[in-house]
């Protein structure tokens, strides 16, 4: 059985090049470093370094415990987060990781409820778009994590995550006053083929260009930003037209913009995620709740 403080040790040799660097780096002597990995050695039955000069250079089953040897310590670095994030939890701390637009809508109508009815939770908060705010789910940095989903790019989360759906958010065109399609309730993606467009997050940018490419054009995008007052003052400003979900327009209403219903009524699929172990956590449970109250308050400008 490999021991966790040998693994350690070896990777900091194989990053290192050597037992003295690798003893700087731990904190050892290297007496004790070598002690070490002659014990490792001795667990796996072969040699593991050969000397070169002053430095070292892996055996062939060095090499292949190298590389076992990355993965086991990011399954402990998960496992030790996870274990800590559980600590936590019983204390009613909550981490919650969200994309901007939630952080600025859903969550602050989240955490006002969770104060006036469950002052004892905590929520420290964390921002991130998805995929990064689901990858920190499963790496254990996070507790619950909000994200979005387009239509025909939805997958299904892991067997070991749990998916609350939260809301439905309404896909707009933004305008700048004046434009005259502004004269239309709803306004159809063809009707603006010939327009210059701003883009936003990658994610955001991939379903702008999938719903253009439906309807035979591609879109000329002169700007791309993940900032959302920034797509609304270049759309006030005339340099092009954007794609936004209606929760963006819920907390900025630039008033040289309007915003017009997309035809079709595309949306985006906005959810709670959280590891399916902890979905019956007290804390987690009433933050999912506070969420779900939230989100039903959060749509429209």
């Amino acid at each position: 059985m490999l021991e966790s403080r040998h693994i350690k040790t070896f990777l900091e040799v194989v990053r290192s090049g050597s037992y003295s660097a690798a003893a700087r780096g731990l904190g050892y002597t290297q007496p004790a470093i070598t002690q070490q990995m002659k014990a490792l050695e001795r667990e796996v039955g072969m040699p593991l370094f050969i000397r070169m000069g002053r430095g070292l250079q892996l055996t062939e089953a060095g090499s292949t415990l190298a590389r076992h040897a990355e993965i086991i310590a990011n399954d402990l670095a998960a496992a030790h987060n996870q274990l800590r994030a559980l600590a936590k939890l019983e204390s009613g701390l909550v981490r919650l990781c969200a994309f901007p637009s939630a952080n600025a809508t859903v969550v602050p109508r989240a955490a006002a409820g969770l104060l006036a009815n469950h002052p004892g939770v905590r929520v420290e908060l964390q921002e991130a778009e998805p995929p990064e705010s689901l990858w920190r789910l499963s790496r254990g940095e996070c507790d619950v994590a909000l994200a979005f989903t387009y239509q025909g790019s939805d997958t299904e989360p892991p067997p070991d995550v749990e998916r609350i759906a939260l809301m439905e958010d309404l896909l707009t065109i933004l305008l700048p006053s004046g434009h005259p399609l502004t004269r239309h309730h709803s306004v159809r993606l063809a009707d603006l083929a010939e327009e210059r467009w701003i883009a936003g997050c990658p994610r955001c940018r991939a379903n702008l260009l999938h719903l253009c490419a439906e309807e035979n054009f591609v879109p000329d995008i002169v700007f791309t930003t993940d900032d959302n007052l920034a797509v609304q003052s270049l759309v006030a400003a005339g340099v092009g037209v954007a794609l936004m979900p209606a929760l963006v327009l819920s907390f900025l209403c630039h008033p040289n913009v309007q915003g017009r219903v997309l035809a079709g009524r595309p949306t985006r699929r906005v959810s709670a995620f959280v590891l399916a172990d902890r979905l019956r956590v007290p804390a987690i449970e009433l933050v999912l709740t506070e969420l779900e109250a939230a989100a039903a308050a959060s749509i429209g400008c």
